[in-house]
């Protein structure tokens, strides 16, 4: 992969991105902040205090995972099965010196600076709301990136394997939809059957929430597992990507 060829194709969605980010932001950016305040301050009037912190403290930082999370898996589903089948941009990208390494490095890039993006901006509302406790919460920055990666390789892996835009539904219901409810953004896992604790440890976003409620916390040291697990995995991902695109595409 070529990184200033990807970049221009970072660059191309980036530009698109910049004339319709508003119906856009609005999706990925009211969603968690209803939840915020629907749970965090409805529900949390009834919860008493968990891990000794107030509900809507313990739920913050887990939006900010969830938030990233469905920016970027959104974009490299749906997105990127448009662009490559319907607008027939994929087909236009490679009639340039443009490869299809390159292409889809842009895509996994394009993915994680969406997660990057959103995160941050989460971040920064939680922050204003005095829901964060410690300027460690800083730290999740670049972390945001890095799960963003593996959302986005976790995605443009499911578009290779997909027969129709219409399984997309089957990807969402199965796997990000449980992954959201069992993460430990609103509970503790450990509170469930050990069978429900195992099966999130495979879950990016079980650590991602585990590392972000940790900085917001500045509990920075107790996360180091966490976050060896999300670059050993985001490294194991990396080749599939590619290789199923261009079964995918090179036919």
């Amino acid at each position: 992969m070529n990184i200033k060829r990807a970049f221009r194709v970072w660059q191309r969605n980036f530009t698109v991105y910049r004339k319709l980010y508003k119906s856009s932001f609005v999706f990925n950016f009211v969603e968690p902040v209803m939840y915020l305040l629907a749970l965090g301050l409805g529900l949390g009037a009834y919860v008493k205090e968990i891990n000794g912190m107030p509900y809507i403290n313990f739920i913050a930082p887990g939006l900010i995972a969830s938030s990233s999370m469905f920016a970027t898996v959104s974009e490299c589903t749906y997105g990127t099965y448009v662009r490559m089948t319907y607008q027939k941009t994929f087909d236009a990208i490679l009639a340039t010196p443009v490869n299809l390494e390159d292409l889809v490095g842009g895509e996994l890039l394009w993915g994680a600076t969406k997660s990057l993006l959103y995160g941050t901006v989460i971040t920064i509302v939680i922050s204003g709301f005095g829901l964060v406790n410690s300027p460690a919460i800083i730290l999740a920055i670049p972390v945001l990136f890095i799960s963003g990666l593996i959302f986005a390789e976790v995605a443009v892996i499911t578009v290779a394997l997909v027969p129709g835009i219409d399984s997309f539904t089957y990807f969402f219901t199965l796997i990000i939809t449980p992954s959201f409810l069992f993460s430990g953004i609103f509970f503790p896992i450990d509170s469930l059957s050990p069978v429900v604790d195992k099966i999130a440890f495979f879950t990016p976003l079980y650590h991602v929430v585990n590392i972000f409620r940790a900085f917001a916390a500045g509990n920075v040291f107790t996360v180091l597992w966490d976050l060896l697990w999300l670059g050993v995995v985001a490294v194991l991902l990396a080749p599939y990507p590619f290789r199923l695109m261009r079964r995918r595409i090179i036919k």
